[in-house]
């Protein structure tokens, strides 16, 4: 029987999203059902969208359970009886396949808890890491410490490397941030780019984004505290003054005014650094796009300014 484990609660993960973490063929993943649920949707249609488009779900994104490990499953969570007398093994995501099902399910609700359960694996694996040394020190001068805990403990080892690949990015220095591409379906990815990004103004931010809603403002409160934006975009999108005035109230201090000169979209931070964006930050990562930090700032920043007003 393939062993399954469930790792334990991290204090700093939202709770609801850390206790449906498992850990299966050693992989950190998330089952079907708990996915539906926190997506706010049944799980025969989570299922059904990801057989409509089963070419982006690879392997390594999901795989369903075998009979063994559904029973062991069933063991381990009270909350999976159901499953007890059930024909059909659930299926399981990791970290890459609920990146990608938000793009299947097409809707808001599924890009932000796609996005707060991916904070939930990072968070995760940091707590992991850390715990990786407690755990060699108590198996070193702690010589009655329980074998199977250590054991236990030290699978967590064996995290999947695509993981790794999105928690090295979030580790490493947001200054670096100069350009990527990102495909249809990289929510998390556009995501942490963009707010890598953000955290680098010491003074002001100016974005001209024609398209720009509510979901932009959620993602510049990790500016710092003292860090002012401006926003130009058009007369007719969604975002409305007093949606600003609303997020000055916590996050001062924002503005917000229409321009319908500009077709491209652009990122301006501290009058000095320079980005050109593909698509509308509140479409990121649904589309292809891709950020890219102009060469020549000093010339092209005054250049913007006179075209802007």
């Amino acid at each position: 029987m393939k062993k399954q484990e469930i790792i334990v609660s991290n204090p700093l993960v939202a709770p609801k999203i850390a206790n449906k973490i498992v850990v299966i063929r050693d992989v950190q993943v998330m089952i079907d059902r708990d996915l539906a649920e926190l997506y706010g949707v049944e799980t025969k249609a989570l299922n059904q969208a990801v057989k409509r488009n089963i070419e982006r779900f690879p392997d390594y994104f999901c795989f369903q359970l075998d009979k063994d490990e559904s029973l062991e499953l069933v063991t381990n969570c009270d909350r999976f009886n159901i499953l007890k007398h059930s024909s059909v093994n659930p299926y399981a995501f990791t970290e890459q396949g609920v990146a990608m099902l938000s793009a299947v399910l097409h809707s808001e609700r599924a890009i932000k808890v796609s996005i707060e359960i991916m904070s939930a694996f990072v968070q995760m694996r940091h707590y992991l890491r850390h715990n990786m040394g407690l755990v060699g020190r108590l198996n070193t001068f702690e010589t009655k410490v329980d074998t199977k805990l250590v054991e236990h403990d030290l699978k967590f080892k064996k995290i999947d490397e695509n993981f790794s690949k999105i928690f090295n990015e979030l580790d490493s220095n947001p200054k670096k941030a100069k350009e990527g591409v990102f495909f249809k379906g990289q929510i998390f990815d556009a995501y942490a780019f963009f707010q890598d990004i953000i955290k680098t103004a010491k003074k002001e931010i100016i974005l001209i984004d024609g398209y720009v809603d509510l979901s932009v403002l959620e993602r510049l409160s990790v500016k710092q505290k003292n860090v002012s934006v401006k926003i130009y975009t058009h007369p007719k999108a969604e975002l409305r003054q007093a949606d600003v005035e609303q997020f000055n109230k916590q996050y001062p201090t924002a503005s917000m005014d229409y321009t319908q000169k500009m077709h491209d979209r652009f990122l301006i931070v501290d009058n000095k650094d320079l980005y050109l964006i593909g698509a509308s930050l509140k479409d990121l990562g649904k589309q292809c796009f891709a950020f890219s930090k102009m060469d020549d700032p000093k010339t092209l920043i005054p250049a913007i300014w006179r075209h802007l007003k």
